[in-house]
């Protein structure tokens, strides 16, 4: 999957990430949201390519 940027510090940065599992979570599209490094704001079904925002809050610690 490859997650572009269109907002905030990393507005124009491409991100390529695999479907495969991921421990932390923290690239997800779906489901988890409060953990993800980055708001997904539109996914393309042809090409699975993702828009998206990097979340502009730091993630909290438990």
């Amino acid at each position: 999957m490859i997650i572009h940027f269109v907002g905030g510090p990393l507005a124009g940065l491409k991100l390529a990430t695999t479907e495969g599992p991921w421990a932390g979570s923290r690239f997800s599209t779906e489901g988890a949201a409060e953990w993800t490094l980055y708001l997904p704001v539109y996914r393309d079904p042809v090409t699975g390519a993702v828009m998206a925002e990097a979340r502009a809050t730091a993630m909290r610690r438990r």
